[in-house]
């Protein structure tokens, strides 16, 4: 089996410090993480009226595909209590994202969120 390389994205402004220790935990389970970036604070988007994010990335190695992986993140988020009825730019527990997918950009957030170049350019992935 092939190891990919990944960056996953991570954003809460839902008790962030506490989901972050807990998605990274669960995220263990299954990956090899290999580095966490520096986490940012940012300013909301979209819904301007709610607490301001903590933001950041790590980087990690996996035996899943793609989609594999894809739904992985997606039941964490689930298991972890994340409302999908929620607005999209809403306050969210944990919101976890395929940022980079074997050196190649996966997710088009990455051109327009300095936080999420920024932490790909702390991991040294590129």
């Amino acid at each position: 089996m092939c190891d990919n390389l990944v960056v996953i994205g991570m954003g809460s402004n839902i008790e962030p410090y506490l989901n972050f220790a807990e998605a990274i935990q669960r995220l263990k389970q299954e990956i090899k993480i290999i580095k966490l970036s520096s986490l940012q604070i940012t300013k909301p988007v979209g819904i301007i009226d709610q607490a301001d994010f903590i933001n950041g990335a790590l980087l990690a190695k996996t035996v899943m595909n793609y989609p594999e992986l894809k739904c992985f993140l997606k039941k964490i988020e689930d298991d972890m209590g994340r409302d999908r009825s929620a607005p999209k730019f809403g306050p969210r527990n944990i919101d976890l994202d395929i940022v980079i997918w074997n050196e190649k950009v996966v997710d088009d957030d990455y051109y327009s969120r300095d936080f999420l170049k920024d932490a790909v350019e702390e991991l040294h992935i590129f």
